[in-house]
This record gives structure tokens, sequence and C-alpha cells, in this order.
């Protein structure tokens, strides 16, 4: 019989044997009941670098405004775990993003699962020795941090999660061209940074109760680069098929339908505006997936679903990164050779229909006594097909022409228009020199509309209006950002004053459409007088107005504004768009 003191002293003498640390998250170990908070995500972090030294590499990208760190995972078995490194080997990077709307957690207990055995050859065996999984497990991490029960009242566990927006009451899904938040403004770094091939979106959807569980939505496949959206729509099937054998109901819509909560009115699948990660990243000539799990189907249900989605994209990646890379190379040299050529600034989805069969539930349309309009009951214990409309033609709809050489911007806007040019990524110049009679063309709107109500800290402006040719003087300090660079399609949509999501579309330029300079109506009077009498051919048009146009006859502010817009003190800045097209190259 060995002494206690003896056999303290033999377990003293031998070396220590660690543990291998925890991976599972607070999810799993509740059997997908609950998640864990933001805590668990910084031990989950570093737990992972320590058991995989060789193959992750934990790392911070940014702070919140609350001063929480903004946390991702460079992953790969190729040792390749700095973006020096994965470009240097040609190695493809897929960018998986949870949370960026937190109470749409999925992502996050997902990713970490997916992550873990990936490493563990359990999912997607051999795919980390051909990429880099760059996993954000939380994009909205102040958002997380806004825990609650009924967050998300129409979702399906976990019990808790966080918030929708920011601290800042951000919607980071609406951010990417303008990029007002922090965390964007960190995410875009790391974007520019690693330059990933793909961007995967994970969320979870709000709607009504059916069976289909998840929707797959890739972009570029309605617009973009040609070649790249036959790959997209190859990626986008790909990833439905492996969804579907394993047990999965994916479709290739958002699925929403048409009319709030009128099941019969169907779907229509769209192109996302550039505000959204789906449309942002086409015009980075880079791959983009929203998936959306239904927020009905339980929290386990929803978190395998996402699981399996993220092992198919890596396999998707390891298969064809390769030829996907070479792509997205020939796609940003088409991009950079656009000048002179037609873009669209917007789609639209026509009125093509087919007739579906969707997998819904019986449901009862009635009158409802709480709001007294109409309300939807489905009774999940009778599964029932619909035969429903699917609108899924999408096609561009507003075109412009790519300037020849690219875009001016006065001085006075340099430095705002540089800064937002600069968390793009976009290539522009100062200019040395002051331009005295510059060959432009110039954008004045004929009509405005300021938006009603503030939209993500905003007021919107829409205007009509055309380009003309002119001759502009422009200081020094001036900005050129040329049309030549790969990323030629995200300057248009941001520099083209009609687009949906131009920095003029987000307000940047409101201050130039508002008019400064007034004459008091006794000025007005006498200069209207002293005009008529110098300028017969000015009388004749004023009087020609009067006899077609009753409004005008009838508006004493109209009349006098006729003649003020002639006279030498009109402001020739007001309602001019600060942005030129130049087809010269500077």
């Amino acid at each position: 019989m060995i002494r206690p003191a003896l056999l303290l002293a033999l377990l003293t003498a031998l070396p220590l044997s660690h543990a291998a640390p925890d991976l599972s998250t607070v999810s799993e170990r509740s059997g997908f009941q609950t998640t864990g908070r933001y805590a668990e995500v910084e031990q989950l972090c570093a737990a992972f670098q320590k058991a995989y030294p060789k193959a992750v590499r934990c790392f911070r990208f940014g702070t919140t405004p609350e001063g929480r760190p903004m946390l991702a995972l460079a992953v790969s078995r190729s040792g390749a775990l700095t973006a020096k490194a994965a470009a240097q080997r040609k190695l493809p990077v897929l960018l998986v993003q949870g949370g960026i709307h937190a109470g749409e957690i999925d992502g996050k207990d997902a990713g970490f699962l997916a992550l873990r055995e990936a490493l563990d050859g359990k999912a997607a065996p051999g795919a980390l020795d051909k990429q880099v999984l760059l996993f954000v497990p939380v994009f909205n991490v102040d958002g997380h941090e806004r825990f609650g029960k009924w967050n998300r009242p129409n979702q399906r566990g976990p019990e808790e999660m966080g918030w929708r927006v920011t601290a800042q009451n951000y919607n980071l899904n609406r951010d990417y061209v303008k990029a007002d938040a922090p965390e964007m403004q960190a995410m875009l770094t790391l974007v520019n940074e690693w330059d990933p091939l793909a961007y995967v979106d994970l969320h979870v959807t709000d709607g009504a109760k059916f069976q289909p569980d998840v929707s797959i939505q890739v972009e570029p496949v309605h617009g973009g680069d040609a070649q790249l959206m036959q790959s997209g729509t190859v990626l986008r099937n790909s990833v439905m098929a492996d969804l579907k054998a394993q047990g999965s109901d994916p479709k290739h819509y958002y699925i929403s339908f048409h009319k709030t909560d009128e099941p019969q009115s169907g779907f229509v699948d769209s192109m996302s505006t550039p505000r959204f990660s789906t449309g942002y990243f086409p015009l980075r000539n880079r791959f983009a997936m929203l998936v959306e799990t239904h927020s009905w189907k339980d929290y386990p249900a929803r978190v395998r679903i996402t699981r399996n989605t993220i092992a198919s994209m890596l396999e998707q990646v390891a298969r064809h990164g390769a030829e996907w890379q070479l792509q997205v190379q020939q796609a940003d040299a088409r991009a950079a050779a656009m000048a002179g050529s037609s873009f669209p600034l917007s789609y639209k989805t026509t009125d093509k229909t087919q007739m579906i069969e969707f997998a819904g539930y019986e449901y009862v349309r009635s009158q409802s006594d709480i709001s007294g309009g109409p309300m939807t009951r489905y009774d999940e214990s009778k599964p029932q097909m619909w035969t429903v409309p699917l609108r899924d033609e999408v096609v561009p709809d507003f075109q412009i022409q790519a300037p020849a050489g690219g875009y001016l911007v006065p001085a006075a806007y340099a430095a705002q228009v540089g800064a937002k040019l600069k968390q793009h990524g976009i290539g522009f110049k100062v200019l040395d020199k002051a331009l005295d009679k510059a060959a432009v063309s110039t954008f004045r709107a004929e009509k405005t509309r300021f938006g009603a109500q503030s939209v993500e800290g905003h007021q919107m402006l829409a205007v009509e209006g055309a380009w003309q040719q002119e001759a502009r003087a422009l200081p020094a300090g001036s900005l050129f950002v040329p049309i030549a660079q790969p990323k030629a399609r995200l300057v248009m949509t941001m520099l083209e004053p009609q687009g949906a999501d131009s920095l003029l579309a987000w307000g940047w330029f409101n201050i130039a459409f508002e008019r400064k300079e007034y004459m008091e109506e006794y000025v007005a009077e006498e200069v209207a007088r002293e005009q008529l009498a110098a300028d017969p051919a000015l009388a004749a048009e004023y009087q020609a107005k009067l006899d077609s146009d009753p409004a005008f006859a009838k508006s004493q502010r109209a009349r006098l504004d006729f003649f003020a817009r002639r006279h030498a003190s009109w402001d020739e800045r007001y309602n001019l768009y600060p942005v030129y097209r130049s087809a010269a190259k500077y």
C-alpha cells in the first residue's frame, strides 16, 4: 500500500497534462435553448486560438461605441492567418458574419459549432487547407448586449437574445454604402484588408407561418459582372442542393409575402440596393450570400440549418475557390474598362409570373376585434400546399453611361467625399493645381424631393434633372475619381446623383439644394420692370408663360421668381450637384 504522503510526492513529480479547453457554446450545452453573452465570444475566441495555435488567430478589428471589442477569427490549416499571408499564397478568403441584427443570433452559435467541427474534420473535411475562413461571431456587439426575452416576439428561441440595431440606433444592414456606424467602418477596413472572395451574412427572417426553413440569396445573380452572375447562380444552387439533401426546404427568394399577411399574394424576388450586403458586394465584384432561416422554426433547427450552410460554403470555396478567384480578377479588369459603358443604377422585377407549390399551413382570414383590420390565423397541425404566384425575373431598370474619365469633386467637398471614398478602398487623386475652365458635365436638379422624415439619421433626397456640358473652374485640392479602377461600379453607385444609395440620396449634399439668396418683393418688382423694358425677347417669353400656364399666372411668387432667375444676382450654384463628370483623366 502506498502511503498518502508518498502518493502526493509521486503525483507532484509527474508533468501536468492540461485538459483540452471546452470549445462548446452555452447554447450547445443547453440543447440550443439559450445563447451566451458576448463575454463568451471573447472567451471562445481566445480558447480556439489556444487549442489550435497553428490554425486559428483571434484578433480585434474594431471597437464599438460602448467600448466593446469587435472580434474575428482567422482560420486555416494552411498556416496563412494574416491578410498578407493569404494574399501571398493566393488563398481564397471566406468571410462569415453573424449578428448584424443581434436578435437574429443563429450565426454566432452555428458558426462556432461549424468551426469546431471543421477543425476536427467532422464538417467540410480538408476545406480549411484550401482557404482562409474569417469568422465574425457578432457584428453588432452593443446590440447583442441589449439582452432580453422579448426582443424578437415573432421568433422561437433562444430564450433571450440581443437587439436589432446598434447602441447608436443604426441598422447595420442599411449602412454598407453610407457607412455611418463605427462598426461598419471597422468592417469595411477588415474587408479592404482581407478582400474576401465571398461574404456570408447570417440572418433570421420575419414572416408568416409556413414550412420552408431557409432562403439562400446570392449575388451576383441578378446584376453585376456577367461571368460572376453565372458563378453566383452555381454557388447558390449548390448550397441549396446541399441543404435539401440534409432535409431543408430552401428557397432562392426572400420568403416574405408580396402583400403583408396575405399568403395568396405570393412572392416577389428583387435585387437589393447597395445599402444591403447582397447589393453592396457585387459592386466590388465579389460574391455575397444572404442566409435567412425562418423565425418560426425553433432555435435548435435554425442553428443546425445555419451550421449546414456554413459547412456547405466551406466546401464550395474549397472546390471552386481558385477558379472563382481568377474570375473576380477578370471582373476587376472588366470593371476598370467600363468607361463609356452602360451601368444600371437600379433593377426592377418584371410582371412575368409563374405559379408555384409552396408548403404552408391551413389558415383563416378574418376581421380582428382588436385592431379592426384583417388578420390571419395559421393552424400548424394542418400542413397545406398553397398554389401562389412567384415573380422572380429581375432586369436592369434606370441605366446611365459611365463617364469616359471619371468624376471631379470641388475642393469645398473634397474632405467629406474623400473620407468616404477611403472607407471603401476607392482610389482618387487630389489635384495639386487649379483647373481654370475644365470641360465637364454638370447635373442641375430641375425637381428636388426631400424626405418627410428621417431615415437612419438622414433626410433623404431624390432629384430629377439632366447632365449638360459646361466649363467650370476647380481650385487646387479638388478630387479626381477615375472610373478606370476595379471598384468602378461602386464609384458610380456612390457618385451618380440618381442612385438609390448614392451619397446625394443619403443627404450628403442637401445644402447644395437649399436656396440662400432672395429679393424682397418690392426690389423684385423694380428688377422685373427693368428687365422687361431692356429685353423684348424676355418680355415675349414672360407673356407666353402667362398665357399658357394658369398656375404661374396666379402665383405672385412664381412670377417674380421668373425674373429673379434671369438676374445677375441669381445663385448659379443653386441646385447644382457639386460632383462633375469628366471625359478627361487627371
